[in-house]
């Protein structure tokens, strides 16, 4: 593996180079991107494809890539432009990718806005808030969250992350009617460290979860969009974002094994299946009927 650093204007972008370029097997590189995760959750996954050459990558302000453009927010537009600087610094033609959650989103701006940088896309659960029926009420579940990282800190602002990702079906009266969730029982300390820059649970990535995908753009662009969605996240708000989303594409979301982080192999405490999850994403990237 080589690490490099892409210098822009805006942002020192690092990024991973697993194998050699051009690919030995002369296949596209496996570009893999995340959000607010950076190239270190990829590590399980990665491993899992030996035979290709594997680009991970950091989002401007997160990890390893350092922002100069004076902002804290999380725009789709914005890392998409990042991730097509990347992939022409590659120098390897389009790519194949596997992006998940924000990344998911970012892709999908990625091939409204850059239509030949990928050959396949593997869009992983994207969380796009304003395609669900009851986007009102799933706006002020995530309001919560941000509400009770604001006023409590760290602790019980992903304890109400937990709930709220993990409550099945549409957020109804019953949800928003149950009491703040203790920190302790899903072991999170309830100190407050007095810091409010969790992307995750402050409002800096609501740009990502209220992106309004371009269907006529993505049903236009000659990459294969494929919205993936875990077998276990089917009813939680990602798994239904994921739905809707392949139902505006016209297509039906492909299920994969284990949850919202199942191609994790234990990172960040957050267990998935990715042995089984690796051979899935094989199956679907070597589709090409």
């Amino acid at each position: 593996m080589t690490t490099q650093v892409l210098k822009t204007p805006e942002a020192d972008l690092a990024y991973d180079v697993h194998g050699p370029l051009p690919a030995a097997d002369r296949r596209p590189p496996l570009f893999m991107v995340g959000q607010p995760m950076d190239a270190s959750g990829f590590g399980a996954l990665a491993s899992h494809f030996p035979d290709r050459t594997v680009i991970t990558y950091d989002p401007r302000g997160l990890g390893r890539s350092i922002r100069k453009d004076g902002r804290v927010d999380h725009a789709p537009q914005i890392h998409a432009a990042d991730v097509h600087a990347v992939i022409e610094a590659l120098g390897a033609g389009p790519v194949e990718m596997f992006a998940s959650s924000g990344g998911a989103v970012t892709a999908l701006a990625l091939v409204a806005a850059y239509p030949d940088d990928m050959t396949t896309l593997v869009a992983h659960e994207p969380p796009l808030i304003p395609v669900l029926p009851d986007a009102q009420a799933a706006e002020r579940a995530q309001a919560g969250v941000r509400d009770a990282y604001e006023d409590r800190g760290q602790g019980a602002g992903m304890a109400a992350f937990i709930v709220m990702t993990s409550w099945r079906g549409e957020f109804t009266g019953e949800y928003f009617a149950q009491p703040a969730p203790d920190p302790a029982v899903f072991g999170m300390p309830a100190e407050d460290d007095g810091s409010r820059d969790d992307p995750l649970l402050s409002d800096r990535s609501w740009a990502v979860s209220s992106y309004r995908p371009d269907v006529d753009a993505l049903t236009a662009s000659p990459t294969r969009v494929v919205i993936a969605v875990g077998e276990e996240s089917l009813d939680t708000i990602t798994g239904r974002t994921s739905v809707a989303t392949a139902k505006l594409l016209g297509q039906r979301a492909t299920v994969f094994p284990s949850h919202h982080g199942g191609f994790l192999g234990g990172e960040f405490g957050y267990v998935g299946q990715p042995e089984a999850f690796a051979r899935k994403l094989r199956e679907v990237l070597d589709d090409i009927s």
